[in-house]
C-alpha cells in the first residue's frame, strides 16, 4: 500500500506538470494515471491514458534536465502579464510634477514632534537649513533604536551608509544643488528589496544571512533623489503576514496586536514616527492591510508602474511596489521618484504621472461600491462618515458594482507562481526552516501549487483577461471609486487586474485600533487618485492622528 501511495503522489504531480520528489525507477501505468487524474477532475479512458505514458515519461526526464538549470528568484518567466484592456490607451503627454510646498515651517521646540512631520514639512526644514540631513538622520536612527525592538520592525539598520548619505546631502544643499523634496530625507525599505553590502533577508530563516550586493531600482532611484536609507524593515516571511524569523511585528497603536502583513515593518515604522516614509510591496493586500492596522496612508500603484528589479519575486504577474507614508501627498512625492521603466523589469510601462494643481478633485467622477457599504460590519459608521464628508464637500457619488466573475478562484495564480519562485526551497526541504508551518503557510501552499496543472493555470489567466476587460467597461464613466477596506472581493479583483489604490485612515474602532477606507483609480490613474485622496485628507483630520508611543508591556504571542 505504501509503494502504491508513493506512485500515486509521483504520478499526480507528474500529470500536473511537476512532482515534489523524484520517485526512483517508478514506471507509470494506467492504474497510476487513473488515480492521478481524479486529483484534477478528468476522466480519460484506459486506452487514452495508456497512449500518454511514453510522452509522460519523456516529460519527466525533461523536468529533471530543466531542474539542473540555475534559476535564482530574480529570473522572471518569459510570459509577462498585460493589464491593459483591448482598446485602452493611456496618456502620453507628460507635464511637470507639482506638490504643495509647506509654508512657514519652523523647527519645533520639542524635537520629538519632528517624528510626525510630513515630507514637505521636513523638506522645508532641510532646504532652509534649519536642520541638517545628518541631524535628521540621527534623530530617526535614535527612534529606530529606541522603539524598533519593541515593535520588532527592523531587520537591519544601515547606519554607516545613512550617515554617509546624509553628510553628502548636506554638502550638496549647502552648495545650492538642491534636488527636491526627498533630498536629505531618511527612508526605509521592506527587506525584500536588495541593497549593497547589507543583508536582504526576505523575512525568512533560510535567507536571514543572504546578501544580494546590488541596489534594487527603487532603492537606487530614491538615493538618486537625495534620499537617505536608514533601515531595512521587516516583512512576514516570504511576504505573508507579520511573523518573521525574528518575531512578530507590532502595531504602535497596540503592541499586543500585529501590524498585519506583509509590509509589516514599513507600516509600523512610519506609523510610530520612526521614519517619514517607507517602501512596501503588495501582491494581495500587503500594503492595504498593514496600512489599516497602523493608520498610515499607503499607495499600491498600477501593475507595471514601478520596476521590481532587485525585489524578491512571489508572483511575477501580481507583485507591485509602492510607498507607505503620512499622507496622500507624501505618497505622490515618493511615487514621482520611483515610477517608470528602468530597462530591467520588462513589465514596466512608460506612462506619465501628471500630478499637479491642475487636477480639480471635485470635478472627478466618483463611484462607490454601494452593496459593500450596505453590509453590516464593525466600523461601518466610520465609512459612512467618509461618504457623508465627501458628499458635503460637493462630491457626487455614483453606485457601481464589480464584475460577476470568479475572482477568488484566480488566486491560484499566487500558489503556482510562488511555487515556481521558491521551487528550490521546496525540493531541498529547507521550507521546514520557515517559522510558520501550519496548513495555510507557505510550505503547504508551495507544495499544493505543484499539483495545479499548467492547463488550469493558463485557463485561469484567460478568465483574468475577461476580468480586465469587464473592469474597463465598469470604470469607463468614473475616475475614482470608493470601497470599504474590508471588502475582500475588491482587494482580490483589483490586485488581479492591476488597478491602483490609496488606503487612508478614517477613524478608529472601539478597541482603539485605526480603520481605513480605500480609494481606487483607473489604470495609470495615480495622479487623479492621489489628488482625490489628498482632497479627502484636507477636509478630515484622520491622517494627523498618531499613536501615543507610551507602550505598555507586550504579551507573549
Amino acid at each position: 500500500m505504501k509503494s502504491r501511495t508513493i506512485a500515486l503522489l509521483g504520478a499526480a504531480c507528474f500529470v500536473s506538470g511537476a512532482f515534489v520528489a523524484k520517485v526512483a525507477d517508478d514506471k507509470l501505468s494506467v492504474g497510476v494515471l487513473q488515480d492521478a487524474q481524479k486529483l484534477i477532475g478528468l476522466n480519460f479512458t484506459d486506452a487514452q491514458l495508456d497512449s500518454t505514458i511514453t510522452e509522460l515519461e519523456e516529460l519527466r526526464e525533461n523536468y529533471e534536465v530543466l531542474r539542473k538549470q540555475n534559476l535564482p528568484n530574480s529570473v522572471a518567466p518569459a510570459l509577462v502579464f498585460n493589464p491593459i484592456p483591448v482598446g485602452y490607451t493611456f496618456e502620453t503627454q507628460k507635464s511637470a510634477f507639482e506638490a504643495e510646498r509647506a509654508q512657514n515651517v519652523k523647527l519645533p521646540r520639542k524635537r520629538e514632534e519632528l517624528a510626525f512631520y510630513t515630507i514637505p514639512q521636513l523638506a522645508e526644514l532641510v532646504r532652509t537649513q534649519q536642520i541638517t540631513s545628518e541631524e535628521l538622520t540621527k534623530f530617526y536612527l535614535d527612534r529606530l533604536k529606541k522603539y524598533g525592538p519593541t515593535l520588532e520592525c527592523v531587520t537591519s539598520l544601515t547606519e554607516e551608509l545613512a550617515l554617509q548619505q546624509a553628510r553628502q546631502a548636506d554638502k550638496e544643499i549647502k552648495a545650492g544643488k538642491y534636488k527636491g523634496m526627498l533630498h536629505g530625507i531618511p527612508f526605509g525599505v521592506k527587506d525584500l528589496l536588495s541593497t549593497r553590502k547589507y543583508k536582504t533577508t526576505w523575512g525568512a530563516t533560510p535567507y536571514k544571512d543572504q546578501v544580494i550586493d546590488e541596489d534594487a531600482t527603487v532603492v537606487q532611484r530614491l538615493q538618486d533623489a537625495g534620499g537617505v536609507l536608514v533601515a531595512k524593515l521587516t516583512l512576514g516571511a516570504l511576504a505573508m503576514g507579520d511573523v518573521w524569523y525574528g518575531g512578530k511585528t507590532r502595531s504602535p497603536w497596540d503592541i499586543n496586536k500585529g501590524s498585519s502583513g506583509s509590509s509589516a515593518g514599513s507600516a509600523a515604522a512610519v506609523s510610530a514616527g520612526l521614519l517619514p516614509y517607507a517602501i512596501g510591496t503588495e501582491t494581495l493586500g500587503s500594503i492595504v492591510s498593514p496600512s489599516t492596522a497602523t493608520g498610515t496612508t499607503g499607495l499600491r500603484p498600477t501593475f507595471g508602474r514601478v520596476s521590481r528589479h532587485g525585489a524578491m519575486a512571489l508572483s511575477w504577474s501580481m507583485d507591485k511596489i509602492g510607498p507607505i507614508a503620512r499622507s496622500a501627498e507624501d505618497c505622490a512625492i515618493v511615487f514621482n521618484a520611483i515610477y517608470g521603466p528602468d530597462g530591467k523589469d520588462q513589465s514596466v510601462y512608460d506612462a506619465p504621472f501628471n500630478y499637479n494643481q491642475s487636477i480639480n478633485p471635485k470635478k472627478l467622477r466618483v463611484g462607490y461600491l454601494k452593496d459593500d457599504f450596505a453590509k453590516e460590519y464593525g466600523f461601518k459608521e466610520n465609512d459612512q462618515a467618509t461618504l457623508e464628508a465627501l458628499r458635503k464637500a460637493g462630491v457626487e457619488l455614483v453606485p457601481i458594482s464589480l464584475p460577476d466573475l470568479p475572482a477568488r478562484e484566480l488566486t491560484l495564480t499566487i500558489s503556482v507562481e510562488g511555487a515556481a519562485a521558491f521551487d528550490e526551497l521546496t525540493r531541498s526541504g529547507r521550507d521546514s526552516m520557515l517559522v510558520a508551518q501550519h496548513k495555510n503557510a507557505w510550505p503547504n501552499i508551495f507544495r499544493t501549487g505543484r499539483f495545479v496543472p499548467a492547463v488550469e493555470y493558463l485557463q485561469a489567466q484567460r478568465v483574468r483577461t475577461l476580468l480586465v476587460q469587464q473592469m474597463q467597461e465598469i470604470l469607463k464613466d468614473v475616475d475614482v471609486y470608493i470601497s470599504p477596506s474590508f471588502a475582500s472581493n475588491n482587494l482580490v479583483v483589483t490586485n488581479l487586474t492591476g488597478h491602483p489604490c490609496v488606503v487612508v485612515p478614517n477613524g478608529f474602532q472601539k478597541n482603539g485600533m485605526p480603520t481605513t477606507i480605500t480609494f481606487m483609480g483607473k489604470l495609470f490613474g495615480e495622479a487623479e487618485l492621489l489628488s482625490f485622496a489628498k482632497f479627502y485628507q484636507s477636509i478630515t483630520p484622520h491622517d494627523e492622528q498618531h499613536p501615543s508611543m507610551n507602550f505598555g508591556k507586550k504579551k507573549k504571542s
